[in-house]
């Protein structure tokens, strides 16, 4: 539904998961699968994996990271230990394995300096023969004479490197590399550089760690930048685990409110230490996102921040259009599931509609009519007189009806919220609520009548039968009780039924909507409301809709009922009130209004949390809803092996290795 819950295929799998109980594939499970899925090369009858199928089985199916080709090729190499050209399953289950072991990103390295003679050989020479012959040409060459790397490889310039020393050479590697290239930027040694030479010099040293706009920012964010501005830029990018750890804890207790520089850093001096995040860090956090002094940042703003592939969504004032085909494709979409929501509602209530039938059509004041006590008296009466089919007398034409009525209404009121929605917030007036449930109410008029009219002629003809009543018409079937009525007939009191059906849609959905947002607090801190949920505020908003209208449904009733002998007749809706009021009293206008509380309460409460869960579990991405940028996805929606090539990645980047 347009503006509300958006779902996707992955939240289906894992309500179809909840229900089976099936358990996390491990690790190992999904390097199987991702094998089976890509390999296409077939030797003597074994499966393999080559070049390509490789990089589609190992590049991420989501935005937090990015894998270039270049990258991939490297990591086939460290896949490919046989040498062969292609990876069979063994090989592809270790190299998975190696992605989700501990400092993944060290192990790989090792491989690709050593060329996949492990670490126990690795020597300082060979790392500096690979740094010199596999970092990109744009890239300042490493100063191995350093005061900061010259202790390091003293003590390992006659043996084997350990997997501990070498990692932390890469980690001085890294701060020497921002070293050599903000002096070549600076090289007056005048303590700043430009916002211009800051982009181009994160642009070299740290391109695959932030997204395009944060880059673009950085000159109108830095206008002058010290080398202390570099290094703390360069550490927030190394930890952004650790500041969408801060920034959901905030978003998550202070829902809707921005977050500004003193709160953030309240909240990270409480969950962390001064060595994790310093106070110039989060300066130049909110700095790199534009934020003015003072001001609060949305914790959708540091989606650009967090997420390297960052791509802005569409602006509010230009809205996704569909193509005329999509257009017809999602009418026809929605239009099937509500058919659906709406047989099961109306099944699931029926009998309760045919007592309120039964109980609005009875004359009180006509001698011998009264064959109903009340609306349980009536239900007891019809099973043991009709047993437990009659109480479905008519369900058929209800059915067949109350498909396509229920479809277009929801489809109505979908259709009329989307067009009357403020463009900017996303809001929908009162009167645009109200106007979009009238509405769809009028609109299924169409179909309603019909239905209504064969359907309460079926509903009553069972007591007929088993009263024995003088003057009573001989039972009919449906097909019988259209052709008697022709096509005009059938529309016999829509007056009435409009009545009933505009004014109920009008108070129903607006209550609904505002049950769902202000009492289950739907969308808040990204909460979905349960099926239970959508079920109690589908209910308890069709309790004051149904009741208020039921004067109306009585009217209706009494126009389509064919009358019996001694029973009054009515020409119009004006007719029949001033009889009613006049022969049983105002209090047989609510005849049954407590029956239709009873069903159309749970009837409503049903078909809409169908409709909604249908549209939850049988999702279709018809493109016109905007990219949700959730900093809230970040590290927590990876595996181990995907934060492991998402690490290794990083290093790669960082120390500038290229094919």
């Amino acid at each position: 539904m347009a503006g509300e819950s958006s779902t996707s295929p992955s939240h289906a799998l894992a309500v179809v998961s909840a229900f089976l109980h099936l358990s996390t594939p491990t690790d190992a499970e999904r390097a199987k699968s991702l094998f089976t899925r890509h390999a296409s090369a077939v030797v003597n009858g074994e499966s393999f994996l080559s070049r390509a199928d490789f990089t589609s089985a190992i590049r991420p199916k989501h935005e937090l990271f990015a894998l270039g080709d270049a990258h991939a090729d490297l990591l086939f190499s460290v896949a490919d230990r046989s040498r062969r050209g292609l990876i069979s399953l063994a090989d592809f289950t270790n190299f998975h394995a190696l992605l989700a072991g501990p400092h993944a990103e060290i192990e790989i390295l090792a491989r690709l300096v050593g060329d996949n003679k492990g670490v126990a050989a690795l020597t300082v020479d060979d790392l500096k023969a690979f740094l010199s012959t596999r970092r990109s040409p744009a890239a300042a060459p490493f100063d191995f004479g350093s005061e900061a790397l010259r202790p390091l490889l003293a003590v390992a310039a006659k043996r084997p490197l350990s997997l501990n020393e070498l990692g932390e050479i890469v980690r001085v590697l890294q701060a020497e590399r921002l070293r050599l290239e903000y002096k070549r930027l600076d090289p007056k040694n005048s303590g700043t550089i430009s916002g211009a030479d800051l982009r181009a010099l994160v642009g070299v040293t740290a391109r695959h760690r932030l997204s395009a706009r944060l880059l673009e920012n950085l000159p109108i964010a830095f206008p002058q930048a010290s080398f202390a501005d570099v290094l703390a830029l360069h550490s927030v990018l190394s930890k952004l685990d650790v500041v969408d750890g801060v920034v959901s804890k905030l978003a998550a207790a202070n829902a809707g409110a921005g977050i500004t520089k003193p709160a953030f850093a309240s909240a990270a001096s409480r969950a962390l230490t001064y060595d994790l995040i310093s106070p110039l860090e989060i300066d130049v956090i909110f700095r790199a996102l534009g934020a003015a002094a003072g001001a609060a940042l949305e914790p959708a703003a540091f989606d650009a921040l967090l997420n390297p592939s960052y791509n802005p969504v569409a602006p509010a004032s230009e809205p996704v259009r569909l193509s005329a085909g999509m257009e017809v494709a999602k009418s026809v979409y929605n239009f099937a599931l509500g058919s659906v929501a709406g047989a099961i509602g109306a099944t699931f209530v029926y009998p309760i509609d045919l007592v309120k039938t039964r109980m609005q059509n009875q004359r009180s004041k006509v001698v011998g009519q009264l064959l109903y006590k009340n609306s349980w008296d009536c239900f007891k009466k019809v099973l043991r007189n009709e047993g437990f089919p009659g109480l479905y007398s008519g369900l058929l034409p209800q059915l067949v009806g109350v498909a396509p009525e229920k479809a277009i209404k929801l489809t109505m009121n979908d259709l009329v919220r989307s067009k009357v929605k403020d463009p900017k917030t996303g809001e929908i007036p009162l009167w645009g609520e109200i106007l979009a449930g009238c509405t769809a109410g009028g609109s299924q008029v169409l179909f309603t009548n019909p239905l209504e009219i064969v359907k309460i002629r079926l509903q009553v003809q069972g007591e007929v039968a088993k009263a024995g009543i003088e003057g009573a018409a001989p039972r009919q079937s449906a097909v019988g009780i259209v052709r008697q009525l022709g096509l005009f007939g059938l529309y016999r009191g829509v007056g009435a039924c409009l009545l009933r059906d505009i004014p109920f849609s009008g108070i129903y959905f607006p209550v609904y909507a505002h049950l769902k947002k202000d009492l289950f607090h739907e969308g808040k801190n990204g909460k979905k409301l349960s099926v239970v949920e959508l079920l109690t505020a589908g209910a308890l908003a069709g309790m004051p809709a149904a009741y208020l209208v039921t004067p109306a449904d009585v009217i209706k009733t009494r126009l389509q009922v064919a009358a019996r002998k001694g029973e009054s007749t009515y020409s119009g809706i004006i007719d029949a009130a001033v009889k009613i009021r006049r022969e049983e009293g105002f209090r047989a206008f609510f005849k049954g209004g407590l029956a239709r509380v009873f069903r159309s309460s749970p009837q409503f409460g049903v078909t809409l949390a169908a409709y909604e869960f249908l549209h939850k579990t049988l999702p279709v991405d018809f493109g016109d809803e905007p990219q949700d940028h959730n900093h809230a996805q970040q590290s927590s929606s990876l595996t181990p092996s995907e934060a492991g090539l998402r690490s290794t990645i990083r290093v790669i980047g960082d120390l500038s290795i290229a094919k």
